[in-house]
């Protein structure tokens, strides 16, 4: 595939991080069960702030591979929430990889839309606070 330059956005990723050796398959692509967890992760600390507290997955309403992800790239998950219910909160998650440190590129390599649903300490859903307190 070839190299769709893309800019990061203009604001704090949610979570960054550089994948190894042992995250790859034996094609040499980052394994996308990984990158799926990375975009969980993300996406439950915006989740988590607006829940003001815990938060589960119950859908991951899209996921999309656009460039395939490699050892050594420095990889940036920008989270937002797009839309808030009761008890549920979805979030988008854009994941861009910064690659070739000599001659850097950054590229768009993952796109994904989750709801979680905010629950108690017993794991029951609870409505959310309002965005006021």
């Amino acid at each position: 595939m070839t190299d769709h330059i893309a800019q990061l956005p203009d604001r704090q990723p949610a979570l960054r991080v550089m994948p190894m050796p042992h995250d790859a398959n034996q094609n040499g692509d980052i394994f996308g069960g990984w990158i799926m967890s990375q975009v969980d992760i993300a996406g439950a600390t915006v989740a988590m702030r607006r829940a003001r507290g815990r938060v589960t997955t119950v859908s991951v309403n899209s996921f999309v591979f656009k460039q395939p992800v490699s050892v050594g790239d420095i990889v940036s998950f920008f989270a937002k929430v797009v839309e808030t219910g009761r008890t549920s909160i979805r979030v988008e998650v854009e994941v861009f990889a910064e690659r070739h440190p000599a001659q850097p590129v950054t590229v768009r390599v993952t796109e994904a839309s989750l709801t979680y649903v905010a629950i108690n300490q017993q794991g029951v859903k609870r409505e959310l606070p309002s965005v006021e307190q």
